[in-house]
């Protein structure tokens, strides 16, 4: 897996308070993104069910859940790694999240890298047609955007 964006943000949080943020309040600082929804009838609301081995799924608004991938590392406050496919993905189109949870100066870096988009064709709906350097740029974007809300959830 060599194509995948890398970012990093400080949030005012403990690595722990960032962690349950991050997965159990999802569906509060999580802002839909037109470019980047799982499936034809997203947004909804994205959770994760249980811990490692569990599932990161969105709740469609009409109930249905689509199952986005298998959280493969739970580690609160530390790490966290789970898989990531929109409904427009084929067998072997995988792409995988982890986010890093680190203390700093009374803050937590909080570190995301999404890989293996070098398995997602350009020309898949996912992808927009963009090219790999430009599609990661706009998801990197996104993400920059939506984390600083981790040290602000209640």
């Amino acid at each position: 897996m060599s194509a995948r964006l890398l970012i990093s943000v400080r949030v005012k949080a403990t690595p722990e308070r960032a962690f349950e943020a991050f997965t159990r309040e999802i569906g509060v600082w999580w802002r839909p993104n037109a470019l980047f929804g799982f499936t034809p009838r997203s947004p909804g609301v994205p959770s994760f069910e249980g811990e490692e081995g569990g599932r990161f799924i969105e709740t469609l608004p009409n109930g249905q859940v689509f199952e986005v991938g298998r959280i493969k590392v739970w580690r609160p406050g530390e790490r966290l790694v789970f898989g990531w496919r929109c409904a427009w993905f084929e067998e072997g189109q995988d792409t995988e999240v982890e986010v890093r949870f680190e203390p700093v100066d009374g803050e937590t870096r909080v570190t995301v890298e999404h890989r293996g988009w070098d398995t997602v064709p350009r020309e898949n709906a996912a992808r927009h047609g963009f090219p790999t350097t430009v599609f990661l740029q706009h998801e990197a974007a996104w993400w920059r955007a939506m984390l600083p809300a981790l040290g602000r959830t209640p």
